[in-house]
């Protein structure tokens, strides 16, 4: 198997909170850059998803704290897609120190949804593929 995409990010000084740590809800913004950038690698941009009539949506996530992040720490941020039958996927993700420490784990439930029914698509991943060019980042 093959290793999940990443993406690097520095943890900045802003981003911090009064303990000098990487504030909670940023680890938030991480995981959606990640996954924002593992579609746009796949060859699917904002505006192709949006000219199609759908739009990704985030129904369920947890955040596993490991270790602190401090200013200037490098990390990897993982994104990786898993599939089964059904309108939702989940989405599993690793925030990982430069030494290899795991500092968080992220999991999601997202799906796809239909911008004018306002309902989830059947088959979100078969969407995808239709509209990536390259479908294997997402493991399909």
């Amino acid at each position: 198997m093959s290793e999940p995409f990443s993406v690097p990010v520095t943890v900045r000084g802003y981003e911090t909170d009064v303990q000098g740590h990487l504030n909670q809800a940023v680890y938030l913004n991480y995981a959606e850059h990640a996954r924002w950038a593992l579609l746009q690698a796949a060859g699917i941009r904002q505006n192709d998803l949006v000219a199609t009539g759908v739009g990704p949506v985030a129904l369920e996530t947890t955040i596993r704290y490991r270790r602190e992040l401090l200013a200037g720490d490098e990390v990897e941020v993982t994104c990786e897609f898993l599939w089964s039958e059904g309108k939702t996927f989940r989405i599993r993700q690793t925030v990982r120190k430069a030494d290899g420490t795991v500092a968080a784990e992220i999991e999601a439930v997202g799906g796809l949804m239909d911008l004018t029914a306002r309902r989830l698509v059947a088959d979100p991943g078969e969407r995808f593929k239709e509209l990536a060019s390259d479908p294997a980042l997402f493991g399909l």
